[in-house]
Formats: C-alpha cells, structure tokens, sequence
C-alpha cells in the first residue's frame, strides 16, 4: 500500500511538472501577440492546481519516502525519520525540490500571466533536478554525469511534447473562431516544428537512459524490462498518433473541414490518454529493480 501510495505521488509530481511547463511555453513563446494573453487566460485552469498538487507532492514524497526507508506508515508520520531523510542524497537533491516548489506555487498564485518565462525556468529546474534522484544515480564519476545530463535532456524533451498537448487542443479550438485561427494555426505549427526535436530527442535520450541502466543485454526476465517494453508500445503508439495527425489530417483541414479537425481533436485526445499511461508507467518502474 505504500508503494503504492508511492508510485501514485510521483506520477502526479512528474504530471503537474510537465503541465505547468507546456501551459507556460505555450503561451510564451509558441503564441505571438495578443494570442498570448488569450492562451494564458485560456490555461488558467492549469496553473494554480498544477502548482498546488507540485507542491503537496513534493511533500508527501520526502513522507512517504520515510516510510519506505523505516518501518513503514508509523514512520511516514514520525519528523526524525523525515530529517534522516533529507540528510541522505535524495533529500539534499528534495529540499531544492521542496523550495522551487514553494517558489512556483507564489508564482501562479499571483501573476501567472505575467510570470511565463519565470514559470518556464522553475519548472525545467525542478525536472533537470529529478535526474539527481532515483535510477540515474546509479553510477559515479564521468559516467554518472553522463547519465543524469541524458536523463535530464529526457525530461525536458517530454515535458514539451506532453505539456503541450493540452495546449494544442485549446488551440484547435480558438482556431474555430475567425479572429484568432491565423494565430492559433500559427501556435500548432509552431508546436509541430519544435515537437519533432522534442519526440526525437525523447526516442534518442530515453534509449540511451536504457543502455546505462540495463547495458546492451537486458535481462529479458526481469519485471523492469516488461514494464518497459509496455512504455515503448505507448511511446510508438504516441508517435503514430503525432504523425497522423501532422501529415494526414492538417493536410485535409481545408477540404474536409470539419471531420478531419474533429479526428484530430479525438485521436489528440488519445494521445494525451497513452501519455496519461506512459507516465504512469514511468513512475512504477522507476521504483523498481532494473535486474
């Protein structure tokens, strides 16, 4: 139960994370002009509860954490055991968490519309600093570096495809409206521009995150690598989906019209689903022995 409880709370942290980062970029810089205050009151909704929920994550988890390195839930509750853990690596790498967390929640509690860029740092911060916890500290000196560097740039690349996807429905929707479809047309194709960099170096950083922790010969056996090969299936799905959508139905928005903009809102829709999926695979295995 208390893994589990675990595994529940990083999902949300690393989902909240990545939200806060795609509503801000978004609205920063893939909109252009007036369009941008109209995204960031259009992703209003996401700023204030992807702060919160970050912040009570991050809490819970040193929490919990505690629990999982005592004796179970009498220590989640027990003060001394939550110091010993943030004397430990983890928690010196957790109290920065802890306070950019705080940091961001003042952020979006006041002026989120006018702290985008703000916003953009703080979160990419928070998600560099989860490469120094979990699987990536496995190994030290170069090659560690190498690793948490690679881990990092993985984080990054898919808090802007995921983070983003909320955002580009918003966009299908104001594109309907004929004040701002140039505008909202010129923020998706931005986003589709940028997100090819952004799924490539996800494929390229995530195999090469595998290869540092599995090596070249996976233990085919091992819980870890069947969890893994489950997230690979979301991802490729994710791909086919992205790919559809950019170079089928775009092309057929002008003759279609309708039908073709709403399968792409519907198979958008299932993307941000397999995503959903893929995260929380991501936070279940990271919890677990790679052999």
């Amino acid at each position: 139960m208390l893994d589990a409880a675990f595994v529940c709370l990083r999902f949300v942290h690393f989902l909240a994370l990545m939200l806060l980062a795609g509503a801000a970029v978004c609205s920063e810089w893939l909109a252009r002009g007036d369009f941008r205050a109209v995204m960031a009151r259009r992703l209003a909704w996401l700023w204030l509860p992807s702060g919160m929920i970050n912040a009570v994550a991050v809490l819970l988890i040193v929490a919990l954490q505690a629990g999982l390195m005592g004796q179970g839930w009498g220590d989640v509750f027990n003060p001394a055991v939550w110091l010993a853990v943030l004397g430990t690596r983890f928690g010196a790498v957790w109290l920065w968490q802890i306070m950019l967390a705080a940091i961001t929640l003042t952020a979006v509690a006041l002026r989120p519309y006018r702290l985008q860029p703000l916003l953009i740092c703080l979160a990419a911060v928070q998600l560099i600093m989860l490469a120094g916890t979990g699987h990536a500290t496995m190994h030290e000196g170069v090659t560690g570096l190498l690793h948490r560097l690679n881990h990092s740039l993985h984080l990054l690349s898919v808090a802007w495809w995921i983070g983003g996807l909320p955002p580009l429905l918003i966009c299908m929707r104001m594109a309907h409206k004929p004040r701002w479809r140039e505008a909202a047309t010129g923020a998706m194709m931005r986003y589709s521009r940028y997100g090819h960099i952004a799924v490539a170096l996800a494929v390229i950083t995530g195999i090469v995150n595998s290869l540092f922790i599995l090596g070249w010969r996976w233990p085919w056996h091992s819980g870890y690598v069947h969890l893994l090969l489950v997230k690979i299936a979301l991802v490729a799905a994710m791909i086919g989906i992205a790919l559809v959508n950019r170079y089928v139905l775009v092309s057929r928005f002008t003759r279609d019209g309708f039908r073709a903009q709403r399968t792409f809102v519907m198979l958008t829709q299932l993307e941000v689903a397999l995503a959903l999926l893929a995260l929380a695979g991501v936070s279940l295995f990271a919890t677990l022995q790679p052999f």
